[in-house]
């Protein structure tokens, strides 16, 4: 008998024992939710770069969530957002854009340096531009992890489909094709790697990217560039005689000032090709701001004004902005542009940008996505683009902005 209470006493102890650290436990849960902020205020004196960095992080707490992805993706438009947080942390020295960096390469990168959602075999060249985060993460950890991953990119450069005079296929599915957003894609990645792991021996080839999309794609009237050309003439939107899409497009010309001025970091003053380099970016300053609205932001469909359906874009405007600023503030454009860039800044954060209640920051009128080609068929027509769903706050509009606001300090 005796036995038997000592044996029911001991079961009810260990019993108890355990709802109370149960409780216990729940309660330090209960108090850590408590103690986190239910909303984020984000204050209207900070900068522009950070308040939107705070928006997007708030809305998208991995960073694999930008674009409303749900499962961790590859994508440029992390690594564009992505870049524009590394040059945040430069400023700032707020590691909690590092962090956002890191966690997003660590999610999409297996430790043998792996990147299960990228496809090698399609030749998207697309998918080396999330490359451009890798440096500086490798540079900080040393992890070879990070490494391995460049070097798979570069072999895909290595591998890439190009046209009969060397220039990068947009995709393996757009055969013969260069796009203006291609530049932007590729070179940046391949003129830094170039320089740090490979003596800069391929700057050449960099060089050699923009000197065919200048001499196919340029229109010679405008000072613009087409957003694609198709060396065969094959596809129905290019034009039978030059293989140039029939519209000029702002976010793809934005694409292609960034990646001039961005591969120019790479490239020392004597390089021969440098000097070549920045008459390009010249060449196209000087279209640019002939077509610049009195606003200070660019249409959508960059030459044709208020023709109906028209509208000023979000993100070829930052993408300008940071594009000018940048120039002028590396020397290579000359002062008068950064009075442009500051313009077209002005207008974004007065006609396209809301705050709510809470200081986030959107975004409105960003073109989300055009292309030429493809299923459905796009075939690049002032009608197309202008027809083309709007985003807030789409990456390409978000990135560029906050790259932008660090050029202009603003």
């Amino acid at each position: 008998m005796k036995k038997r209470v000592l044996k029911t006493n001991g079961f009810i102890y260990i019993l108890v024992t355990i709802l109370f650290f149960t409780n216990c436990k729940q309660k330090i849960k209960e108090s850590e939710v408590k103690d986190l902020p239910k909303e984020m205020a984000i204050s209207d004196s900070l900068k522009w770069s950070e308040r939107l960095a705070l928006t997007i992080i708030k809305n998208h707490p991995k960073a694999f969530q930008i674009d409303g992805r749900k499962e961790p993706k590859w994508d440029y438009v992390h690594g564009l957002v992505l870049t524009s947080f590394e040059q945040l942390y430069k400023k700032t020295n707020n590691k909690k854009y590092y962090d956002y960096i890191k966690e997003y390469a660590d999610i999409t990168i297996d430790s043998t340096g792996n990147i299960p959602s990228y496809k090698y075999e399609k030749f998207n060249i697309d998918m080396i531009e999330a490359g451009n985060i890798l440096f500086h993460l490798y540079e900080t950890t040393k992890e070879e992890k990070y490494l391995k991953a460049m070097q798979l990119l570069r072999k895909q450069l290595s591998e890439h489909p190009r046209t009969s005079e060397g220039g990068f296929w947009h995709k393996k599915i757009y055969p013969s094709q260069m796009w203006l957003d291609g530049l932007y894609m590729g070179e940046p990645f391949y003129a830094h790697y170039t320089v740090k792991f490979e003596e800069g021996k391929n700057l050449e080839d960099v060089a050699k990217q923009f000197e065919l999309i200048q001499k196919h794609a340029l229109d010679s009237k405008t000072g613009l560039l087409y957003h694609g050309w198709d060396e065969s003439k094959a596809m129905a939107w290019a034009n039978k005689e030059t293989g140039t899409s029939p519209n000029f497009w702002s976010r793809s010309l934005g694409w292609y000032a960034m990646a001039l001025v961005d591969v120019l970091d790479y490239f020392p003053e004597n390089h021969p090709k440098q000097k070549e380099l920045v008459l390009y970016l010249n060449q196209l300053a000087k279209a640019l701001v002939k077509q610049q609205h009195s606003s200070g932001l660019w249409y959508q469909v960059t030459d044709m004004g208020d023709k109906e359906g028209n509208y000023l874009e979000a993100s070829g405007s930052a993408m300008f902005a940071y594009a000018l600023a940048k120039g002028v503030n590396k020397g290579y454009l000359s002062a008068e542009y950064k009075t442009a860039a500051n313009k077209a800044f002005d207008g974004i954060t007065r006609d396209l940008i809301k705050v709510s209640e809470d200081g986030e920051v959107t975004i409105t009128q960003a073109c989300a996505v055009a292309g030429l080609g493809g299923d459905p068929y796009r075939d690049g027509s002032y009608e197309y683009y202008v027809n083309e769903r709007k985003k807030d706050n789409d990456p390409k509009a978000t990135g560029s902005f906050i790259l932008a606001a660090l050029e202009l300090n603003k």
